[in-house]
């Protein structure tokens, strides 16, 4: 087996900013541990830069997607390899900043390829900021404005966590192994459908476990007794 796993809304409960997720303490040593019984096989795929989740879970994964497979660290200590995605234009990042603060409580976020606008503490501007994104990026069919967890993301079309996906496994230490795929969010279930077509297996949280307490009791269990 080869254990791949999304961070936010899988490992990691949601807070009203991304950065001030939660990481609970018992959490990085199991990690830690399933990846020594796997040989390795133990990978992240998140849609944060690598970078960040590097920071949240050090020393936990031999692999590491983020931006939604837009960047990939095959390794630890692996150069990053990174897709030929398109850059937003920077005056777009500037109309989000506006459209953010027209809404009290939105907060912008920026990556390498894109932009996030969170609405967790203004729920009640979710539909005004999609249709302000939008507006921005119309006419541009590179890129796709995605649903996320109480907020709204543009990013490339070509950034896709099933091919993510399908990149690490064919990375030294993961080839030939079923790979187990557990996600929460609208882009993880590219990467859900890939581990399913490989032959292995993919997990949707909200259904098979409900909230991130139960998944990391479980990765406690396969930790400590096995598959």
């Amino acid at each position: 087996m080869a254990l791949l796993l999304d961070v936010d809304g899988t490992l990691l409960d949601f807070a009203p900013t991304p950065d001030a997720v939660h990481v609970p303490p018992g959490l990085p040593p199991a990690l830690r541990a399933l990846r020594a019984r796997l040989g390795g096989a133990l990978a992240l795929i998140s849609g944060r830069p690598v970078p960040e989740v590097e920071a949240l879970l050090p020393d936990t994964a031999a692999a590491i997607a983020g931006e939604h497979g837009a960047a990939l660290r095959p390794a630890p200590g692996a150069t990053l390899r990174r897709l030929p995605l398109p850059h937003p234009p920077a005056a777009w990042a500037e109309a989000a900043a506006a459209l953010a603060a027209a809404h009290p409580g939105a907060l912008l976020e920026t990556k390498p390829h894109g932009l996030v606008l969170h609405y967790r503490r203004a729920p009640e501007a979710g539909p005004a900021l999609q249709a302000g994104l939008a507006a921005i990026a119309a006419d541009h069919p590179d890129f796709a404005i995605t649903p996320a967890s109480m907020a709204w993301e543009l990013r490339p079309r070509a950034a896709d966590k099933g091919a993510a996906l399908r990149a690490i496994l064919a990375l030294p230490g993961f080839a030939g192994r079923v790979p187990v795929f557990a996600g929460d969010d609208v882009t993880d279930r590219d990467a859900i459908a890939a581990a399913r077509v490989l032959g292995g297996i993919g997990l949707y949280v909200p259904e098979e476990f409900g909230a991130p307490a139960a998944v990391r009791a479980w990765l406690v269990r396969l930790a400590t007794e096995g598959w």
